[in-house]
């Protein structure tokens, strides 16, 4: 390891033009905690809003972008007994994945799956940790039940429609293309929506309704996802691309007696987060060692051209998961 690490910095909020790259002295490893040397990181919207100056890191934690990567841990803090120096691993972080080294609790790290490359794998954590999270914690998916996902094409959504069906739901997702709307359904979606030609809310009343809607879109999608819903259902919300304020009607909440929940992953502690961690290397990674599960691929960009990788997610024209080649 050298002092001195290439990474890319916010030089002031803004569009994508203010990513940066820059140097940056090497992290150490804190107590329970490891640094990796960054092979890839993962490409997500929150990176994006905390560019936009809209999603401050939680204290203590880099002000570089990034929430996931992979790589080879090159260093181990007190009272880590895994992984170890040497190990290929993932990792949620609480920031700082768009460089060469990034430091993180070793409790958030998890094996590469059998068979998956350093490149598929910095895919995994923010994706997983989020949908395993929400929508079966949280949103407590059971097989048989009719399950909704909106943003279907996205790192989410493809991730969200294959657990779903691989643990027996019955899946819908809505997209904003025929060729989005396909790639939902070759991932195990019953049906695809076209939002821009059909109306989700109509189509699954016309099945009985929605026991879980999962969504990420927001505005005036609320009070739709309410209307969708079947009684007793649950609406999860982990973002807002169209706003956090929306008028609704409690009344229907009340008498259809429905849960309406959320979360965001990035402000919960450590703890909370080895959680998922614990329970995602159980329930999840044998499907993903079996290959019964794995992550969509979109793009991939030099660490040096993270602007263009985010223009890429704010064009909203991927398909999958968007990556920078950081070694």
């Amino acid at each position: 390891m050298t002092d001195m690490m290439r990474a890319v910095e916010i030089s002031e909020p803004g569009g994508p033009e203010v990513l940066r790259l820059t140097e940056r002295p090497v992290p150490e490893p804190e107590h329970g905690g490891v640094v990796i040397r960054v092979a890839w990181a993962g490409v997500n919207r929150p990176d994006a809003l905390q560019r936009a100056g809209n999603y401050a890191p939680p204290k203590g934690a880099s002000d570089l972008p990034g929430l996931e990567a992979s790589g080879e841990v090159v260093a181990v803090g007190p009272d880590v007994t895994w992984p170890a120096v040497g190990d290929e691993v993932c990792a949620l972080l609480p920031g700082g994945g768009y460089a060469e080294y990034v430091a993180t609790p070793a409790a958030h790290c998890l094996p590469v799956p059998r068979g998956m490359g350093l490149r598929e794998a910095a895919c995994l954590p923010e994706t997983f940790f989020t949908v395993w999270s929400n929508v079966f914690e949280r949103g407590g998916l059971q097989a048989g039940e009719r399950f909704l996902v909106h943003g279907g094409s996205s790192g989410i959504g493809t991730t969200a429609i294959q657990l779903a069906s691989a643990f027996g739901a019955r899946v819908f997702a809505t997209a904003g293309s025929a060729d989005k709307c396909a790639a939902c359904e070759s991932l195990g979606a019953e049906r695809a929506i076209n939002y821009r030609e059909e109306d989700f809310v109509e189509i699954l009343r016309g099945e009985g309704g929605a026991h879980l809607i999962l969504d990420m879109v927001g505005g005036d999608y609320i009070p739709r996802d309410v209307k969708a819903l079947a009684d007793e259902g649950r609406l999860v919300q982990i973002a807002f691309l169209q706003g956090p304020k929306v008028e609704l009607n409690f009344a229907q909440v009340m008498m259809r007696r429905l849960t309406i929940t959320g979360s965001t992953l990035r402000p919960q502690s450590d703890l909370a987060k080895g959680r998922i961690a614990e329970a995602l290397r159980a329930q999840v990674w044998p499907l993903l060692d079996a290959g019964r599960v794995a992550p969509v691929m979109d793009s991939d960009f030099p660490l040096a051209d993270a602007s263009k990788a985010h223009d890429r997610m704010e064009s909203s024209g991927h398909i999958g998961k968007i990556v920078l080649k950081v070694a």
